[in-house]
């Protein structure tokens, strides 16, 4: 983006900002990151972890203190808004900590940037606002259908159907689906680019909304048992155990390789059309869950640990997910270029030699202590 020299990411020492720290660097701006180092993600060692460039200047920080984000803020240009606390199932009795850190964490950086403002805010927003994903019924319409009953998950009936019981076929999502919430999570995710969108109009700023589907990759906290499905399963087989699918596992998501997400973040700053606009980031492709997890397995030399399908559901989660990426494509120039084997080949080259903790198990007590797994 013409006149963008310094880049702010919030959360930029995580999995995800830190690639795109590189990403930017290899184009030439200087990157800042703010980060509370949070234990969760970063494990009990309070320092930016060595992943992170060199060349990166950090803050260490925290998005809700106003002071640490205006000094964050001073001689940048452009704002990436990574800042979470992520995870659908934590966030549905965590939920003050997941609405104190999305919503009033970008409440606290919009008003600063009404003292610092910048030129350009690019807020990273979730598949996961969608609820279910789109479907097409019997004769070919599109449809959204309303969310799984509790007496038909109950019963073991997965898929989603019509009024009459007819099957519905989930199709690509596309950006104007309207938004189904089905988490503490997805709501404040859903919150934070619709206060960003406001924001931005209000005050004649460039902002941009990109909702990432299912990022895999290098630099995943593995020891996180609230992070993506691939880092869960990896730590899974790393630690000679069988990964847990819920359901039947054939719900289908969409996965794209963190790298190819950073090349998209870096589109949406520098295109003039990314404005005020909403955007799919994602692989553009479907794959059900037990065949994620088989392939990873493979991969890992893990095949024979058969992956555990334990007919289980938990609150909160949808059948199916996948992106339509054609206007990302359209607008921004966004091909995602590293196909999934690629990509469980670069993560499972980085995962040799890895013995990450696997606290999955103690994840999946808490959900069934609060009554959020049946």
């Amino acid at each position: 983006m013409s006149g963008v020299d310094g880049v702010l990411i919030t959360g930029g020492a995580g999995f995800i900002g830190s690639h795109l720290a590189d990403a930017l660097l290899a184009k030439g701006y200087r990157v800042r990151v703010l980060d509370n180092l949070s234990e969760q993600v970063h494990g009990g060692i309070r320092k930016f972890p060595d992943y992170l460039a060199a060349e990166v200047e950090t803050i260490a920080g925290d998005v809700r203190e106003r002071r640490d984000v205006e000094r964050a803020l001073a001689g940048v240009d452009a704002v990436y808004h990574f800042a979470s606390a992520v995870g659908v199932g934590q966030s549905m009795y965590e939920i003050e900590r997941y609405v104190d850190i999305n919503n009033r964490g970008t409440a606290v950086l919009l008003e600063a940037l009404l003292r610092r403002p910048v030129q350009k805010l690019i807020v990273a927003s979730s598949m996961s606002v969608y609820g279910e994903g789109l479907y097409r019924d019997g004769g070919g319409a599109p449809c959204a259908p309303r969310p799984r009953s509790v007496e038909q998950l109950k019963a073991g009936c997965w898929d989603l159907q019509d009024a009459r019981g007819g099957a519905l076929e989930p199709v690509p999502t596309p950006e104007h689906k309207a938004p189904m919430p089905e988490s503490i999570y997805a709501l404040s995710k859903y919150d934070q680019e619709i206060m960003c969108l406001l924001f931005g109009r209000a005050y004649d700023l460039p902002v941009a909304a990109l909702r990432f589907f299912n990022v895999y990759g290098e630099r995943q906290a593995l020891s996180n048992p609230y992070t993506g499905v691939l880092a869960i399963f990896a730590a899974r087989y790393l630690n000679g155990r069988v990964p847990v699918i819920f359901e039947d596992g054939q719900q289908r998501r969409d996965f794209v390789h963190v790298r190819d997400l950073a090349a998209g973040c870096v589109l949406a700053l520098e295109s003039p059309a990314a404005r005020n606009e909403v955007f799919n980031i994602g692989g553009g492709h479907p794959y059900s869950v037990l065949e994620i997890a088989e392939r990873l397995g493979k991969v890992l030399g893990k095949g024979h640990l058969r992956p555990q399908v334990c007919g289980n559901y938990r609150a909160g989660d949808i059948r199916n997910c996948f992106a339509d990426i054609s206007k990302a494509t359209a607008v921004l120039g966004y091909r995602p270029r590293i196909g999934l084997e690629a990509g469980l080949e670069s993560l499972g080259a980085w995962l040799e030699g890895r013995m990450d903790e696997d606290r999955s198990e103690a994840a999946d007590r808490e959900l069934r202590r609060h009554g959020l797994v049946a």
